[in-house]
C-alpha cells in the first residue's frame, strides 16, 4: 500500500492519478519496494501450498483456490478495475464526459469504436489492475499441481513431509548463486521486454515478463522451503548479514538515485545489466534478511496481529481505489509530494484495515477475503 501510496508522486510509469509534484525519493523508494516485495508475497504464498494440497487433496485444494483467488479476481475485473479505469477517462483523457454503463461496455469491455487518438495504455481499457498478483498466483498454483501430479504419475513424487538433514538449508554460496542466477535470467528477458512492459499471456493472464524470473524463482524457492523446512533451519547469522547488506544497498540507491544514468530498464547495455543485478541481489538479500528478522524477533501473536493478519488479504484487495480516492482529494491543495504520499499511506492503511475488516464479518465474504 505504501508503494502505491507512492506512485504518482515519484515513478514516471502510468497511474490512475497525474499530473502531481514528484521527488525523486518517493522514485527510489518505489523502486527499492519494486525489487523484492512481490517476490517475498509469491515466496510466503508457495510455502503454504504444498501442506494445503497434501491434507486436502487436489480437488478441494482447487477449488478453495478458485474461491479464494479466482473470485477476488473475476469481480475486481469488474467492479474495482473499471471504477478505478472510468476515473482515469473522466479527469485524463480528454474525451467528453459519457455515463459510466456506456464507459463499460464501449471502452472497458471495447465492444465500441477505439478513438483514433486513443493515449492508452491498452485498448481497450480491460485490464486487472492490482489484482495480477493474485491471478498469476492462481495461475503458479495450477501449475505446481499439475507439476506434482505429472511427478506422481511418472513415479518420482517423493515422500510429502518435510526432509531435515538432507538437504541443508541455503548458505551464502546458495545465496550468491541464485543472485547470479535470476540476474542472468532477467538480463535476458528485459532485452525484450524492460521494466514497466506488461503482457497479455493466453489473452486472460496479465504479465510483466521483467520480473517473472524473480516471481517464478521465489514461488519454487516457497514451496522448496516448506518441503525442507528452510525458514526453521535457516542460519540466523547468515540471515542477519544478508539484511545488513540489503540496508546498505538501499542506502547506496539512495544516494546515487534509482533514475541515475548507470542504470536501466532493459536492452543490451550496461546500465540494464547494472540494474539487473542490483534489482536482483536487493531481491535476495532483502527477502532472506527480512524473514530472518521477522523470525528471530516476533515471539508470539497477540489479538491485534491476529486480527490484522486475517484482514492482510483483504487490504491487498481493496486498497487501490482507497489510496486513489485520497491521491483525487489531495490533488492541488499545496503539499509536497512527501507530505501527500505520507497523508495518502496513513489514511489507506486506516481505511483498507477497517473496510475489509467490516467485509469479512458479512455472510458468506469471510470465505473469500
Amino acid at each position: 500500500m505504501v508503494h502505491h501510496a507512492a506512485q504518482p508522486y515519484g515513478p514516471t510509469d502510468w497511474w490512475y492519478v497525474e499530473g502531481q509534484p514528484r521527488t525523486p525519493a518517493l522514485d527510489t523508494l518505489s523502486a527499492v519496494d519494486g525489487s523484492f516485495f512481490m517476490s517475498l508475497f509469491f515466496f510466503v504464498s508457495a510455502a503454504f501450498v504444498p501442506g494445503s494440497h497434501r491434507r486436502h487433496g487436489t480437488r478441494r485444494f482447487l477449488k478453495s483456490r478458485l474461491i479464494r483467488l479466482g473470485i477476488p479476481v473475476a469481480v475486481g475485473a469488474l467492479t474495482i478495475v473499471p471504477g478505478l479505469m472510468y476515473a482515469y477517462y473522466v479527469h485524463y483523457r480528454g474525451y467528453p464526459s459519457i455515463p459510466f454503463p456506456r464507459y463499460f461496455t464501449d471502452v472497458y469491455l471495447g465492444l465500441g469504436d477505439k478513438p483514433a487518438d486513443w493515449t492508452g495504455p491498452s485498448w481497450p481499457d480491460l485490464q486487472f489492475g492490482h489484482l495480477w498478483f493474485i491471478q498469476n498466483l492462481l495461475a503458479y498454483t495450477v501449475l505446481y499441481v499439475a507439476c506434482s501430479r505429472a511427478g506422481r504419475l511418472l513415479g518420482r513424487r517423493r515422500r510429502p513431509t518435510r526432509i531435515r538433514g538432507r538437504h541443508p538449508a541455503p548458505g551464502h554460496r546458495a545465496l550468491v548463486l541464485t543472485t547470479a542466477a535470476i540476474t542472468a535470467a532477467t538480463f535476458l528477458i528485459r532485452l525484450k521486454y524492460p521494466l514497466d512492459t506488461w503482457v497479455p499471456v493466453l489473452d486472460f493472464l496479465q504479465v510483466e515478463p521483467a520480473r517473472v524470473p524473480q516471481y517464478a524463482a521465489f514461488f519454487t524457492l516457497g514451496v522448496l522451503a516448506y518441503r525442507y523446512n528452510w525458514l526453521e533451519r535457516f542460519d540466523a547469522r547468515t540471515g542477519w548479514l544478508w539484511l545488513g547488506g540489503a540496508v546498505a544497498g538501499v542506502a547506496v540507491l539512495f544516494v546515487i538515485g534509482a533514475d541515475s544514468d548507470r542504470f536501466g530498464p532493459g536492452g543490451f547495455n550496461p546500465p540494464a545489466l547494472a540494474w539487473a543485478a542490483y534489482d536482483s541481489a536487493l531481491c535476495v538479500a532483502l527477502c532472506v534478511g527480512l524473514l530472518t528478522a521477522f523470525r528471530e524477533t516476533v515471539t508470539g501473536a497477540s489479538r491485534l496481529s491476529t486480527e490484522l493478519s486475517a484482514n492482510s488479504y483483504g487490504v491487498y484487495i481493496l486498497h487501490v481505489p482507497l489510496v486513489v480516492a485520497v491521491q483525487y482529494h489531495l490533488a492541488d491543495r499545496g503539499l509536497s509530494p512527501v507530505a501527500s504520499w505520507a497523508t495518502t499511506s496513513t489514511l489507506g492503511v486506516a481505511g483498507a484495515f477497517l473496510l475489509a475488516a467490516g467485509l469479512r464479518r458479512l455472510p458468506g465474504f469471510r470465505q473469500v477475503l
